[in-house]
């Protein structure tokens, strides 16, 4: 697990975007997971500053990072009031646009995560990548054409 603690200031926003394109590059994950992953940690980053911390430089952002057997999970943590998320509207559903910019970093967090929840009055929040094994479906692929390989070279042996 890797945590990564920032203070509440938008121009950390590229150290967020450094730590995904690490993530993404340890990981060999393509364009697609490092668009969504981007997209929606710096999204997060975005309201624990602005809407969480209130802009306040003084407080902190937590970002927890873990790979396990399902994919990647992100865990960000403000020390604002918290907010009920779920009475967030949806920007879809929105009559102007200032109405629809309320909802749209929660509303894109929902559409490009496979699993999100909201925690501890809405000051924390949970995004699940889920990305088969990490590697390990290009391992089992890999075992399997070794093991093809050397049946082949086996009844050629006899």
């Amino acid at each position: 697990m890797e945590k990564l603690t920032l203070t509440s200031n938008l121009t950390n926003i590229t150290i967020v975007e450094r730590f995904v394109e690490e993530i993404c590059e340890h990981y060999n994950l393509n364009n697609t997971y490092f668009g969504n992953i981007l997209l929606t940690l710096t999204e997060a980053f975005k309201n624990a500053v602005i809407h969480g911390n209130q802009n306040d430089s003084n407080k902190k952002v937590t970002i927890l990072f873990d790979a396990g057997q399902k994919g990647l999970s992100f865990v960000i943590s403000d020390e604002g009031e918290g907010f009920d998320y779920d009475s967030i509207p949806s920007p879809v559903d929105a009559e102007d646009d200032a109405e629809a910019e309320k909802g749209r970093g929660l509303f894109l967090i929902r559409s490009l995560t496979d699993d999100v929840k909201f925690t501890d009055n809405g000051r924390t929040v949970e995004m699940v990548f889920e990305i088969e094994g990490i590697g390990q479906k290009t391992m089992k692929n890999r075992l399997k054409h070794f093991n093809q390989y050397f049946k082949q070279v086996k009844q050629k042996v006899k």
